[in-house]
C-alpha cells in the first residue's frame, strides 16, 4: 500500500452575466465560508454536491479565519452544464479565480490558451499520487492540485444478487448469464443515463482495455502505430451493441440526463441491479439514499474471451482537480487556498466524510465501503484516465458522440472507429 501511495496521478457575456440568476433555475448554488469581510474575494467554481460541497464550505471557513478580510465565494454549477459554462467564461476573459476540472487534455487546453496559472513553486507535488499529479502537469509545470482520485466499477444490489443466486461475474460469459437471469425476473440488468454521453463512454474504455490492454490507447493517442480504427475498437463497439440488443439497459437510456439521478433511482428502488460508474456513486448514495449503502457491492469489469488486458489494468480518474486562472486578482492567495484544501489532515477529512478517495498520499479511507475500493486501486499495474479527459476537447467530443451513437444503434462500430480515427489524424498528426 505504501508503495502504491508513493507511485500513484447576445452570447458569452449574456451567459456570464446570467450565471447568478441562472444558478437558481439550473440547480447551481452560491455559498461561502462566511467568515471573511470581503476586502478580497476568491471565486471558486465547482460541481460537487452533498458531503463534498460541505467539505469545500468547511475549508473556505478555515481559510477565511486564517486570512481576515478574505471571502471565498463558492459557486456550484450542475455537472452537465459545467464544461460549457466554464469554456464560455474562459474564452470571454472572465473566468473564476479558482475552477474545478479533471486534469488531462481538458485542463491542458486551457493551459495552452494561457488561461491557467503555473503553480509549480507554490505546491508540493510530492504529496500527491504520482499518476494523479502527472495528469495536471504539462511541460514539467504544475497547473492543478488533484484532491481526488477515483475508479469506475460495476456496482450492484447485493440483495437482488442473493435473491436470484447470482455471483459477481469475472468473465464476459458469466456477465451475460447475470444479465439474462435478471431479465427473466423483470429486473433491469444495467442502469444507464447517457444523454451527456460520458457515462456510456466508460463501457467503450473498459471493453477496449480488456480486449487490447493499455497499449492500444497509448499508441492511438501518441500516434505510434495503431489508431482509433484498430480492430479492437471495432470489436469493442460490437460488444456495446450486443448489450443494447439483449436489452441490458433501461428504456430510453440515451435520452436520460445523469445529473437528475434517474439512473441511480432505478438502483435505489430495486428496479435495476447494476450500474457501471465511478465510485463517486457512493457520495450520491450518502446524499440521496443512505439506506442503500448496506446493499451495495461492486466488481471490476469482467475479462473478455482472448483479451490481452489484465484485471490489474484499472480505469482511473483525477477529480476534483483545482486550478487558478490567470485572471485571478490574488493568484498567490488562491494557490494558498488550494494548498489548504489538500493538506494531509484535510484530505483525511475529505475521504472520511465524502465516501471518496483522495489523491493526497497517506490519507486512506477508514469506512468499510471505501476500504475495498482503495485496496482494488492499490493492485493497479496501469491506470487509464478517461479518454474524454485525456484527448483534446474536439476529439473528446467525437469520442463521446460516436460512442453514444453506438449505444443508439445509429452507427456501426466500423463507422464509429473510422470517424474517430479521421478526427485523430486531423488533430494529432502534426
Amino acid at each position: 500500500m505504501k508503495k502504491f501511495l508513493a507511485t500513484l496521478t447576445a452570447s458569452s457575456m449574456l451567459l456570464l452575466a446570467a450565471c447568478g440568476q441562472e444558478g437558481e433555475k439550473s440547480g447551481a448554488s452560491t455559498s461561502g465560508g462566511g467568515g471573511g469581510s470581503g476586502d478580497k474575494v476568491i471565486e471558486v467554481w465547482h460541481i460537487e454536491t452533498g458531503e463534498r460541497e460541505k467539505y469545500f464550505e468547511n475549508v473556505a471557513t478555515q481559510f477565511e479565519k486564517a486570512n481576515p478580510g478574505t471571502d471565498i465565494k463558492l459557486l456550484r454549477i450542475p455537472n452537465d452544464a459545467f464544461k460549457q459554462k466554464l469554456s464560455v467564461a474562459m474564452s470571454g476573459g472572465n473566468p473564476p479565480d479558482v475552477f474545478q476540472s479533471w486534469g488531462g487534455g481538458w485542463l491542458k487546453n486551457f493551459v495552452e490558451q494561457g488561461s491557467v496559472t503555473d503553480i509549480t513553486e507554490q505546491v508540493d507535488a510530492a504529496q500527491f499520487h504520482k499518476n494523479a499529479i502527472a495528469n495536471t502537469t504539462f511541460d514539467d509545470k504544475v497547473y492543478g492540485v488533484p484532491l481526488g482520485i477515483s475508479t469506475n466499477l460495476v456496482f450492484y444490489n447485493k440483495e437482488i444478487f442473493a435473491k436470484y443466486n447470482l455471483e459477481e461475474p469475472k468473465t464476459w460469459d458469466e456477465f451475460v448469464n447475470v444479465i439474462e437471469t435478471l431479465k427473466k425476473n423483470d429486473i433491469i440488468p444495467l442502469s444507464l443515463a447517457n444523454k451527456t454521453k460520458w457515462p456510456g463512454a466508460y463501457y467503450l474504455m473498459d471493453i477496449t482495455s480488456r480486449l487490447a490492454g493499455p497499449e492500444l490507447f497509448e499508441s492511438a493517442f501518441k500516434r505510434t502505430g495503431r489508431g482509433f480504427d484498430d480492430p479492437a475498437y471495432v470489436e469493442a463497439g460490437k460488444y456495446i451493441q450486443d448489450l443494447v440488443k439483449m436489452d441490458a439497459f433501461n428504456p430510453g437510456f440515451n435520452g436520460l440526463p445523469y445529473d437528475e439521478g434517474g439512473s441511480r433511482q432505478l438502483l435505489y428502488t430495486g428496479q435495476a441491479a447494476m450500474i457501471n460508474t465511478t465510485n463517486s456513486f457512493i457520495n450520491n448514495i450518502r446524499a440521496e439514499a443512505p439506506e442503500f449503502e448496506e446493499k451495495l457491492g461492486f466488481f471490476p469489469f469482467p475479462s473478455l474471451p482472448g483479451g490481452k488486458g489484465e484485471m490489474t489494468h484499472v480505469p482511473a480518474n483525477t477529480g476534483p482537480v483545482f486550478s487558478v486562472s490567470t485572471k485571478a486578482e490574488e493568484p498567490k492567495l488562491a494557490a494558498e487556498f488550494l494548498n489548504l484544501m489538500t493538506t494531509k489532515e484535510n484530505a483525511q477529512i475529505y475521504t472520511d466524510t465524502t465516501g471518496s478517495l483522495t489523491a493526497v498520499n497517506d490519507a486512506a479511507p477508514n469506512d468499510e465501503t471505501m476500504k475495498p475500493i482503495y485496496d482494488y486501486l492499490a493492485t493497479a499495474t496501469h491506470m487509464q484516465m478517461p479518454y474524454d479527459q485525456t484527448l483534446p476537447p474536439e476529439l473528446a467530443e467525437v469520442h463521446k458522440d460516436t460512442t453514444q451513437a453506438l449505444f443508439g444503434l445509429s452507427m456501426t462500430p466500423e463507422e464509429a472507429a473510422k470517424q474517430m480515427e479521421a478526427k485523430a489524424k486531423e488533430m494529432l498528426d502534426k
